[in-house]
């Protein structure tokens, strides 16, 4: 699985589920989502739960707040699990 294809599948979906009608350009792999108030509690489980659905895979309660920070952490992370697959 690429890395830039994840990045798209996530950008695409925080943009259509929580940033509506939003420039794509707003948001890059670095912005803060979590601290820059795109995701909320309620928010990262729906990302959280539509990433384990694409994706086949399973995230654990401790892995969010770090791993959600921005694009590029949730890439990161995605990645590293669908390998361990």
């Amino acid at each position: 699985m690429k890395k830039e294809h994840i990045a798209q599948t996530v950008k695409d979906y925080i943009l259509k589920e929580f940033l509506p009608g939003e420039n794509p350009s707003a948001i890059n792999e670095t912005t803060p989502l979590i601290s820059g108030g795109i995701l909320d509690s309620i928010a990262t489980i729906k990302l959280v739960s539509y990433l384990e659905k694409q994706y086949q895979i399973e995230f654990k309660a401790h892995e969010f707040k770090d791993n959600f920070e921005n694009i590029a952490a949730i890439v990161s992370i995605v990645d590293s699990k669908v390998a361990a697959k």
